[in-house]
Formats: C-alpha cells, structure tokens, sequence
C-alpha cells in the first residue's frame, strides 16, 4: 500500500507511483474534519480520483483519509466521501504534527485507546457494509504501552484493515522503526495488519516483515526515495529474479513531468515539491544532489526546464548525443 503523506504523496505522486506499478491501494492526505460537514468540494480537492471511480488512472483504489477527534462528524463525513465515490474510509491516528495534535486529531488519539475504538465504530456503521474502514496508528503516544488495547479496540470495532507505523508519536520519523514490537499484536493467520516505517529497500522489506509477523507493507518515503521500490519487492516476495533499480535517466525524466504537472503553476511554489521529492531520491541516487544544486535556486519555469535538460546532458552525454 501507498502510505499517505501530507503535502508529498498527492494526486499527481499516486498517479505517477501507481502507473510504475506493484501497488494494491493508496490513501489520500488526510482531510481534517471539525465540527461540520465538510463541502464536496473538499473532497475533491484532496481526492480527485473520486471523479474516476475513486481510482488512479491506472486502476489502483484510492482510501478517502479522515482526520478528526469527534466521532460523529467523522462518521458524516465518512458517509459523505462514499457517496461521493471514495472506494473506501481511512482513519488517520498516526499524524505526530504538533499542530495536528493540538487541535486533538492525529497520534495524540493514541492516548485514549477507547476513543481511538468510538471512532472506528462511528465511522464502521456510518457507511455500508461492503466499504472498507481502515485505521493507521503508530506505536503509541510517549510509548507503546497501551498498543494491545488500542490494536483491540480498533480490530473490534470493525476496522477491516490497520496500518501500524512502527514509532510513537515522539519517535516522529527518526530510525529506527521498532518492526519487532507490532509482533505482539499480529496473529498467526493475519492477513489485516500492515507494517509501516524505514522500509527503503527490498532487504527491509523482508526484514520488516519477519520482524512485525506482518504479511503486508506500507511504503511511505520509501517509495519517493526509490518510485520503483513497490515493483522489486513483489518480484522478491514472489521468488523472481531481483529486478534492477530503475536507471536515473528514467526517474529524471519522471521528476520533470511530475514537476510540469503539478509543481509549475503556482508562481509563488514553483520548484518548491520537485526540491522535496528530489531529497528522498538523494538516498537512493547520487546523481540527485546534482541536479538538485542546479535547481535550488531556481523559482521560474524556464529555467528549470533548461536546467533538467543540461542535466540529463551533463549525466548521459553518450545517451543523449
């Protein structure tokens, strides 16, 4: 699964990600809900996918994300988002923004396992039957103390599936991931609970699951350090031969239609999500830090333009002669 990332993982990134393939479903940024029904559109401002069935181009289901601490307008808004088209609800109690937390939405929830459990059910019976209702958590709160009662609460009150990222609210997202601690809470026959955090290659992949006893992956800054990272883990899952990473030339090419499509209208944010999506590529590939110092300072589309162009010609002058 694609994790949701606010600010990052947006419409034009799930397209671009899911059209490279190996995933199943991906999650909207949250949409933060107070005290009212919110417009439809919202809605479709975070999720235009709900124009086209609630999925990517390339077919892949697309969760309408919630964030919110009142059980009852989450469960309005819920029930909105499906009539709208939204394939399925997903519940965010993981977000460990102070300004999140501090309108009482996010990880902070975490503290209170027993409304974390009212609002999946406000949410479960607010929407029919055959919508899933998925939840993502972290850890805990300041420890993982209260994870069992919270992993309970959520599983009983009808959650059809639960992410887990495997921090707490104060780990925020320094290494490592405790994979290990999810374990407790995972069953020999659950086919439910995803795993989350510090998965940026195939070798973690296997270590994350081995470690958590969970089955499936959620991939997060993994998936913008590496866009292919999803396809080679399903290849290795399977017992295929190892695919190679995508070659940079590749992902460049993919970075500046990313960036004309959705990072070059606004005048005042030119550059500014390329900039971002070009510090996770750096883990994966050097050749990222060079064509990221040709862009920093750069705020107009021409020029940017040009610069990836003299870049691809700087990289692979042989290629592009």
């Amino acid at each position: 699964m694609l994790a949701p990332m606010e600010g990052v993982i947006d419409a034009p990134m799930r397209r671009l990600l899911t059209g490279l393939g190996g995933y199943s479903r991906c999650v909207t940024e949250f949409i933060r809900v107070t005290t009212v029904l919110l417009p439809e559109k919202v809605f479709l401002r975070l999720c235009p996918e709900l124009e086209t069935d609630g999925q990517t181009e390339s077919g892949v289901p697309v969760y309408t994300q919630l964030l919110g601490s009142n059980a009852q307008c989450l469960a309005a808004n819920a029930r909105r988002a499906v009539e709208l088209g939204a394939p399925g609800v997903d519940l965010n109690f993981g977000c460990p923004a102070k300004t999140v937390n501090n309108s009482l939405g996010g990880s902070i929830l975490l503290r209170e396992p027993q409304k974390v459990a009212s609002i999946v059910r406000a949410v479960r019976d607010a929407v029919p039957a055959e919508v899933p209702v998925t939840a993502k958590i972290r850890l805990g709160y300041d420890n993982s103390d209260a994870l069992a009662e919270i992993v309970q609460g959520v599983r009983e009150a009808g959650a059809t599936e639960l992410a887990i990222h495997a921090r707490t609210k104060f780990d925020g997202y320094k290494p490592p991931a405790w994979w290990a601690e999810v374990a407790s809470v995972v069953q020999p026959d659950d086919n439910m609970t995803y795993i989350n955090g510090e998965i940026w290659n195939v070798d973690d992949s296997v270590r994350a699951r081995l470690a958590s006893g969970c089955r499936h992956l959620m991939l997060g800054r993994g998936a913008l350090a590496a866009p292919d990272l999803a396809l080679r883990i399903r290849a290795a899952a399977a017992g295929q031969a190892p695919l190679a990473p995508m070659a940079w030339l590749d992902i460049s090419q993919h970075v500046e239609a990313q960036f004309l499509r959705s990072d070059s209208q606004s005048p005042r944010h030119v550059g500014n999500r390329t900039k971002q999506w070009l510090a996770y590529l750096k883990r994966t590939y050097p050749e990222a830090n060079e064509l990221f110092a040709r862009l920093r300072t750069l705020r107009d589309v021409n020029a940017m333009v040009a610069a990836f162009a003299e870049h691809r010609r700087a990289v692979s002058p042989d290629r592009l002669a």
